[in-house]
């Protein structure tokens, strides 16, 4: 951030103050409240102390904005009930990684606020505006930039997901980062009228809530053992081996066998040595391993069942495999 001017003496405490909390971003709604002459601001610009970033919006500095400059810039541009929400919350929340190229701003609907760029133009180059009329439940009471919760805004993504997939991925990753839990976004999906997949998501978060923390563990429970009538894996249990405690994927402890997963692309030779001793170990405690990749999940899920099942049947188990309804006919 360059050359700042929030110590003007022309600029009053309270208006300070907000450019402090905003990242030195101020937009022309919020300057009268704060004691601000409009006037000031129009002779800040010509001086080339302050900056335009959208209309109405301003940086009070030099120089190149930060990336939470233009957070702050985007929520403000878009009114008073505006908030950050989708990948731009996700974010901030470390939700995610990744930076989108576009700001997600959600606001409250019907919106009084202005948003257009021009007369006949609803556009704002660099944001995506979403309204909402649930928008008030959805805001987070305290954090800054104004926000989305987490809950709220890993359903938002889900919903916004491609497929089934990359949806249950957003639950999975958040509760997997320890954002919130499945049973908080139980809560809130049901405050939530229209959902996508609300069958299937209320199934992911349960098995998510036991332990499953991917899209691979939940195709695996779904497509490959709740397909195909096995029992019941315990999820994550932790296994103490000599001095070392590991955590299990799928245990089916009453009859030694554990399945582990594995959604590399590639393996290292530094992994591959790691996973034959921690494989070894778990031999050697007398449990039998089964290892499968993506492919075998999701392209091959009644062989791999198929599989599982003759070992679990040669280590006690009396049931028998279902078949769904991808299974091929069995020869006679």
């Amino acid at each position: 951030m360059g050359q700042s001017a929030f110590m003007d003496r022309r600029i009053p405490r309270q208006a300070a103050e907000l450019l402090e909390q905003q990242d030195g971003i101020l937009a022309r709604w919020q300057a009268s409240p704060c004691g601000l002459s409009p006037n000031v601001i129009d002779e800040l610009l010509r001086a080339g102390r302050w900056q335009t970033i959208y209309r109405g919006v301003y940086a009070a500095y030099t120089g190149t904005h930060s990336r939470d400059s233009m957070l702050w810039a985007a929520v403000r541009r878009c009114g008073p009930t505006a908030m950050l929400s989708h990948h731009s919350a996700a974010e901030l929340d470390r939700l995610t990684d990744q930076t989108a190229s576009r700001i997600y701003v959600t606001v409250a609907w019907p919106h009084k606020f202005t948003i257009s760029r021009g007369e006949h133009d609803e556009r704002v180059p660099g944001i995506a505006v979403i309204r909402s009329r649930r928008a008030t439940a959805a805001r987070h009471p305290a954090r800054l930039p104004p926000r989305t919760r987490i809950e709220e805004t890993t359903l938002d993504l889900a919903q916004a997901a491609a497929g089934l997939d990359a949806a249950v991925a957003w639950l999975s990753s958040a509760c997997g980062r320890r954002l919130t839990t499945a049973a908080q976004l139980q809560v809130a999906m049901t405050a939530r009228p229209k959902m996508r997949w609300r069958a299937e998501l209320s199934s992911a978060l349960r098995d998510i809530g036991e332990g499953v923390h991917s899209v691979l563990e939940f195709r695996y429970v779904r497509d490959v053992e709740r397909a195909h009538a096995l029992p019941a894996a315990r999820r994550q249990p932790k296994l103490a081996t000599g001095s070392r405690r590991r955590y299990l994927d799928n245990l089916y402890a009453e009859f030694g066998v554990t399945v582990e997963l594995d959604g590399r692309a590639a393996h290292p030779a530094e992994s591959r040595w790691h996973d034959l001793r921690r494989d070894n170990a778990l031999i050697r405690s007398g449990l039998a391993v089964l290892h499968y990749t993506w492919a075998d999940v999701i392209d091959r899920p009644c062989q791999t069942a198929a599989e599982i099942a003759e070992l679990l049947r040669a280590r006690g188990w009396p049931g028998r495999p279902s078949r769904c309804r991808s299974c091929r006919p069995v020869s006679s």
